[in-house]
């Protein structure tokens, strides 16, 4: 699909984010805070904490909305494979992650060096407490890789619709649903150093907890 000359937002893009934007709204008080932090050009990592399953969408739809970028998370194949599901994942260009093919990873990590944003959780799964968990190396890994900044960011208020058991429907009927991005973190080390993968990934899980605590409040105010 081609893009228009003030956006890299592909046709389906430019048609979805405002109906995903009216679907976050019906849910959510929502607020962005700190989102001119997405480069508007160029490579970068938007690395946030996970607290519900709805967290994909939301951090796909802020940049779309106010930067006029897409988001491409790494999907494995067997989600691209999915009757239900996959026909979507290529429509909106996410990015095919085949397990145990090296070749797949490169091709993924080139997608980024060519100026994509990718979307990670570090924690890799939702918590269910909306504490910070651990981080795993995985976003080291692709921004030392790929020379991408990591933009951290910190989610909260999705989890008060859909916590980790599931979907709900209770008070408050509209939730406060913040999303925190801080400052770019530039990408420097060894990727091929397990001691710099280890403390770049550490510089990533303070960034995401300090905008964390920030979303928090502000949802909480």
């Amino acid at each position: 699909m081609a893009t228009d000359a003030r956006s890299e937002l592909n046709a389906w893009w430019q048609a979805g984010t405002p109906v995903a934007g009216v679907v976050c709204r019906a849910l959510f008080r929502m607020r962005y805070v700190g989102v001119q932090n997405v480069p508007k050009t160029g490579p970068a990592v938007l690395a946030a904490n996970h607290v519900s399953a709805l967290d994909g969408i939301v951090l796909a739809l802020a940049p779309a909305e106010r930067r006029k970028r897409m988001t491409r998370f790494l999907s494995p194949t067997e989600f691209f494979e999915n009757p239900w599901y996959g026909w979507g994942l290529r429509l909106f260009g996410q990015i095919e992650l085949k397990r145990g093919n090296p070749q797949a990873l490169d091709e993924a990590l080139d997608t980024i060096r060519r100026g994509a944003i990718t979307g990670l959780f570090p924690e890799g799964r939702v918590g269910e407490t909306g504490e910070l968990q651990r981080g795993h190396s995985g976003v080291s890994r692709i921004a030392l890789a790929t020379g991408a900044p990591v933009v951290p960011v910190g989610i909260w208020g999705t989890q008060a619709r859909w916590p980790q058991p599931g979907f709900t429907l209770r008070r408050p009927w509209r939730p406060t649903l913040v999303l925190s991005f801080g400052p770019p973190i530039p990408a420097e080390g060894d990727v091929n150093d397990r001691a710099d993968l280890r403390g770049f990934t550490k510089l990533v899980m303070g960034g995401i907890a300090v905008q964390l605590d920030l979303a928090r409040a502000l949802a909480e105010a």
